[in-house]
């Protein structure tokens, strides 16, 4: 049965997103998985390392037990560090960053994702608020956008649909959906499986996914570096 078939964790997650990035690029992380990818980011690629919060040039995160900097934080709260360079901003700042485009990539945790690129991200339906934060914005201003995210929750429901049926975070605007058994792009001609997770079949995918898929002609087995 596919609730006992083996998934990749978070980390194994944040790794493969981590292998898509290029030296040079510009990326805000938000909360939950997207916060472990700058620690699979090797320091030598040059990748840059936004948060709206304001710090660009995140570096690895503070040892546990070991935090001498605990106002230098990331998104989601947890100490980090600054890589040589780093620039400490105010938040009228960070967000000119995020408004001007000038992100070439940005990594969101996802609720749920449609087939066209919707993402909902900061309510579940029935709640009476939200947490939508600085989400909104990085959605719509990144160049690309990825959500890193498991890929049913806890109780088996599908997060992947034809439509969200929580309140939306942005319209159209998902790349790539990196989970715990697949790769999958957004296309204008719908989603594409890319990778699948190590024991994954592409019917067991679909099995955990309400859209169809159509299966890429070079699908291959989660890969956790580039080529």
């Amino acid at each position: 049965m596919l609730e006992t078939k083996e998934r990749l964790p978070r980390e194994l997650i944040a790794m493969r997103v981590a292998a898509e990035f290029r030296g040079g690029e510009f990326v805000n992380l938000g909360i939950g998985i997207p916060n472990l990818v700058a620690e699979f980011t090797p320091p030598e690629k040059g990748v840059i390392f936004h948060a709206e919060n304001g710090l660009l040039g995140i570096g690895r995160a503070q040892e546990v037990g070991k935090v001498e900097i605990p106002d230098m934080a990331n998104a989601g709260g947890q100490p980090v560090t600054a890589i040589p360079g780093a620039w400490i901003m105010d938040s009228a700042e960070s967000f000119a960053i995020v408004r001007g485009g000038h992100l070439d990539i940005a990594v969101l945790g996802g609720l749920q994702v449609s087939e066209t690129g919707d993402l909902a991200n900061h309510m579940r339906a029935g709640r009476a608020f939200g947490s939508v934060g600085g989400a909104a914005d990085i959605a719509t201003g990144a160049r690309r956008l990825f959500v890193a995210m498991e890929h049913t929750t806890k109780d088996g429901e599908l997060k992947i649909l034809r439509r969200c049926t929580y309140p939306l975070t942005a319209v159209g605007v998902v790349k790539k959906v990196f989970t715990d058994v697949a790769v999958i792009s957004v296309t204008p001609d719908g989603l594409v499986l890319e990778e699948v997770a190590p024991g994954w079949t592409p019917e067991e995918v679909q099995q955990v996914t309400e859209p169809p898929l159509r299966v890429s002609p070079d699908l291959r087995e989660i890969q956790l570096a580039p080529d």
